[in-house]
C-alpha cells in the first residue's frame, strides 16, 4: 500500500514538472519498453518459474544445491538480460519508431524518446534480478524487506529524478532526462536494498554459469508457457501505445495518468482478493472439493463486485475533481484535467472486469486448465484492434480507454462462460442475488453523490484544501450509505467483512 502511495506521488511529480505533452509522452513510451520486457521476462514469467523450482529445492534438496541454483539463476539471467539490455539500447531508435511511429511528426520527439530509452533500458536488468532475489527471500520466510523494495524504487526515482530535473536544465539538458536517471537509480535501489537480507539468509554466490543445471532447465521450461500467457497483455499495451502516439500530443500522458489511478483499486481489490483466494482454491481443487471451491469462488467474485462497482461509480462521477486535486498543479493544466478525467471514466467502466479476471484466472490454474486464460487474452488482442480502428478517428485517446474496458469485459464473459462449463457449473442464482443487492446499494449511493454534487459542488473556484475536504465528505458519505444498505440487505460477504473489522477493533466483544 505504501508503495502504491509513493507511486502516485511519483506521478504527481511528473504532472507538476511536465504536465501532459512532449516530454512526458516521450518518457512514458521510453519507460514502457523496459517495462514491457520486465513484465514479460522478469517479474512475471521469471519470478513465477523461479519461485516454483526454488521452493522445491528448498524443501527437497541440500542447502548447497539450493544456493547453487539461486546463484546459477542470478548469473545466467544477469548475463542474458544484460545482453538483452545492450540490444535494446542499440536498437532504441528502431524500437521507438515501431512503438510510437507518429512521434516522428513532432521535431525531436523520437530522438528524445530514444535517448530516454537508452538511459532506462538497464532498469530491466536490476528489477529482474530484484525479482529473483525477492523470490529467494520469500521462500526463506523473509517477506517484509522484499515487499518494501518497490517503495525504495519509487522513493529513489522521486528524490533522484526531481533533484536532477532541477539541476540538469542549468547545463543545457532536458529536465526529463533527470527523471529517466532517477528511474534507473530507483531500479538499482530495489535490488540493492535486498542484498543485506540475502546475505543473512545464507546466500552464497558462485561466480559461474552451469548450463547443465537441471533446476535452471526447469525454470526455463516453466517460463515458456508463462511468457506466452503474458505476451497477450504486452501486445495489447504495444498496440495501445502505437495508437495513442497517433492522437493529439499529450494523449499518451493522459492515458497513463488515468490508468495509474485505475490501477489503485485493481491492486487493492482484485489482486488482494486473488492472493487471498488462490491458496484456498488450489487446496480445495487438489482435494477434489469442487462444490466448496465453487462456493469460495463465488464468494470471492462477490467481494470483488462489492468493492469495484461503487469504486467505478465514484471514479466516473468524481473523475474531474479527483484528477484536479491530485494532478492539476504546475505544468498540468485544466485541459489536461478534462482529457485525463474522460480517460479515467472510460477505464473505470471496466474496473469490475479487470479485478474479476484477477480472481477468475487462478481458478483455471487450480483446476489445471490454464490454456483458457491464454486463449481469452489473445482474443482480446483482436477485439482491441477492431474496436480502436472503428473508434479512434472519432474519439481519439478516449477510444483506447474505451477499448481497454470493453475487451476486459469481453474477456470476463469468455472466462466465466468457459469456467462454468469446464468446472461443472456454479451458483449463478447466488451471484445474481448478490449483484442485485450491490446494484441497489450502488444506485442509492449514486443518488446521494448527485445530491451532494448539487449541494456541495467541488468546483475549481474553491481553494485546494476546500476541494479536498468536499471530496472527502462526498466519498465518505457515499461509502457509508453504501455499506449501511448492504448491511441491511444482509449481503454475507460484507457482513463478514464488517464483523472481522469489529472483532479487530473491539476484540473483547
Amino acid at each position: 500500500m505504501f508503495s502504491r502511495v509513493l507511486g502516485l506521488v511519483r506521478e504527481q511529480v511528473f504532472a507538476i514538472l511536465f504536465g501532459a505533452g512532449y516530454a512526458y509522452d516521450s518518457f512514458v513510451v521510453a519507460f514502457r519498453i523496459p517495462n514491457l520486457l520486465r513484465d514479460l521476462f522478469g517479474e512475471g514469467a521469471l519470478s513465477a518459474a523461479f519461485v516454483s523450482v526454488f521452493s522445491d529445492y528448498n524443501t527437497n534438496k541440500s542447502r548447497q544445491e539450493t544456493m547453487m541454483l539461486a546463484s546459477n539463476t542470478l548469473c545466467f539471467f544477469g548475463v542474458s538480460i544484460s545482453i538483452l539490455v545492450l540490444v535494446g539500447m542499440f536498437l532504441a531508435d528502431l524500437i521507438v519508431s515501431l512503438l510510437a511511429p507518429d512521434f516522428a511528426l513532432v521535431p525531436g520527439k523520437t530522438e528524445l524518446t530514444s535517448l530516454l530509452t537508452i538511459i532506462m533500458m538497464p532498469f530491466l536488468l536490476f528489477v529482474s534480478l530484484a525479482a529473483v532475489v525477492m523470490g529467494i527471500l520469500n521462500t526463506r520466510g523473509i517477506f517484509f524487506l522484499p515487499a518494501l523494495s518497490s517503495s525504495f524504487f519509487n522513493a529513489g526515482s522521486i528524490i533522484t529524478g526531481t533533484s536532477l530535473a532541477i539541476i540538469l536544465p542549468r547545463y543545457g539538458y532536458p529536465a526529463i532526462i533527470g527523471m529517466a536517471i532517477g528511474t534507473l537509480v530507483g531500479g538499482i535501489l530495489q535490488l540493492a536494498v535486498q542484498i543485506p537480507a540475502l546475505r543473512k539468509a545464507g546466500f552464497q554466490w558462485y561466480p559461474r554459469i552451469s548450463f547443465h543445471d537441471t533446476g535452471l532447465h526447469r525454470i526455463l521450461k516453466l517460463m515458456v508457457p508463462a511468457t506466452i500467457g503474458l505476451s497477450a497483455t504486452q501486445i495489447n499495451i504495444f498496440i495501445n501505445t502505437n495508437f495513442a502516439s497517433s492522437c493529439a500530443e499529450g494523449s499518451v500522458s493522459w492515458l497513463n495518468y488515468a490508468f495509474r489511478l485505475v490501477q489503485l483499486p485493481i491492486g487493492l481489490f482484485g489482486v488482494a482478493i486473488s492472493i487471498a483466494a488462490l491458496p484456498v482454491l488450489a487446496s480445495m481443487a487438489s482435494q477434489k472439493k469442487y462444490h466448496e471451491m465453487n462456493d469460495a469462488f463465488i464468494s470471492s467474485l462477490t467481494m470483488v463486485f462489492c468493492l469495484t462497482i461503487p469504486a467505478t461509480i465514484g471514479l466516473i462521477f468524481l473523475a474531474e475533481p479527483i484528477i484536479r486535486i491530485i494532478f492539476e498543479h504546475g505544468a498540468f493544466t485544466s485541459l489536461d484535467t478534462q482529457a485525463t478525467a474522460i480517460a479515467l471514466s472510460l477505464y473505470a467502466a471496466g474496473l469490475f472486469a479487470y479485478a474479476s479476471n484477477k480472481v477468475i484466472v487462478p481458478v483455471f490454474y487450480a483446476i489445471n486448465a490454464s490454456r483458457y486464460p491464454v486463449i481469452g487474452s489473445f482474443l482480446t488482442i483482436g477485439a482491441n484492434i477492431i474496436i480502436i480502428l472503428f473508434t479512434i478517428e472519432t474519439f481519439q485517446h478516449r477510444a483506447i480507454a474505451l477499448s481497454t474496458s470493453l475487451t476486459m469485459m469481453l474477456n470476463f464473459v469468455f472466462l466465466m462462460t468457459v469456467l462454468y462449463h469446464v468446472n461443472g457449473g456454479f451458483s449463478f442464482a447466488r451471484l445474481f442475488s448478490s449483484i442485485t443487492k450491490i446494484a441497489v446499494a450502488s444506485g442509492a449511493m449514486l443518488l446521494l453523490l448527485y445530491g451532494l454534487s448539487l449541494a456541495l459542488p467541488i468546483s475549481d473556484e474553491h481553494n485546494l484544501l476546500s476541494q479536498i475536504l468536499l471530496l472527502a465528505i462526498t466519498i465518505i458519505s457515499g461509502a457509508a450509505l453504501y455499506l449501511m444498505i448492504l448491511w441491511q440487505l444482509k449481503l454475507p460477504e460484507i457482513n463478514s467483512l464488517i464483523n472481522q473489522v469489529k472483532n479487530k477493533l473491539l476484540p473483547g466483544n
